[in-house]
């Protein structure tokens, strides 16, 4: 059984990681380098760029950070934001990124994601899917940064992204972003039954928190605030779920 994973989410805006509590209010937490460069020595698994404006002003995301990044990691890294062509991954793929991560281009033209997995391969393409908890869909699907609902269902838009050949799915739960009060696990239950890897992701606070999310089917968690601020090492939380009887990389 591959490994489980843990991968700390940078939110980038004007070139600076910042953070908020449900998608608001947003602090500035410092360089995507320096964060990038602490989550290599800590043990990282992998780490995710979201360039969290760029939809929203309609823009790519910038590529000179992305490059400066690259010259740091040693481990794999994700970019989203503003990627809505073939050759904007391309770009950012060149800049030294090893998959590209689509939300809002690929909800307003599925078309995108098969394009991307026949260009790159689908272990390149990351759906990054934001959703709310709705009465009528179970969990409804969001776009442009947690701005604008639609009317699709979790469920279904992840079953369509895996056939359009998506390589896995970042599920973010904007119900408990930044809480702390743990990953929504009714969500996963329903989501791990797909066939397409999972990353967990929205409202971790503690340990149980990683470990609840991964016996319920995540293949792996991301957080932020927790990480960023150093609340939660991410040595410590390795040790603990290993302590736990899940496979992860020490």
């Amino acid at each position: 059984m591959p490994a489980k994973r843990v991968i700390p989410c940078l939110d980038v805006k004007n070139g600076r990681v910042v953070k908020g509590v449900q998608f608001k209010e947003l602090r500035d937490l410092g360089h995507p380098v320096d964060l990038a460069r602490r989550y290599d020595a800590e043990g990282a698994d992998e780490l995710v760029f979201l360039d969290i404006a760029a939809s929203l002003e309609n823009r790519g995301t910038r590529e000179a950070w992305v490059r400066d990044v690259a010259h740091e990691l040693s481990i794999p890294f994700t970019v989203g934001g503003g990627v809505s062509h073939v050759q904007d991954a391309r770009s950012l793929l060149r800049a030294g990124a090893d998959k590209v991560a689509v939300n809002t281009a690929a909800a307003l033209r599925p078309a995108l994601v098969r394009e991307l997995a026949d260009a790159f391969g689908r272990q390149c393409v990351v759906a990054a899917v934001d959703v709310k908890r709705d009465a009528e869909l179970g969990w409804r699907v969001f776009l442009k940064g947690g701005t604008e609902p639609t009317e699709r269902s979790a469920v279904d838009w992840i079953q369509e992204l895996s056939e359009l050949g998506a390589g896995e799915i970042l599920l973010t739960s904007m119900d408990r972003d930044g809480t702390g009060d743990g990953f929504d696990i009714q969500l996963l239950d329903q989501v791990s039954q797909l066939p397409i890897p999972l990353i967990a992701s929205g409202g971790a606070g503690r340990e149980i928190h990683f470990l609840e999310a991964l016996e319920h089917g995540a293949d792996a968690v991301l957080a932020a605030t927790l990480f960023h601020e150093g609340i939660l090492p991410i040595p410590r939380l390795k040790a603990y779920l290993a302590q736990n009887d899940l496979s992860v990389r020490i």
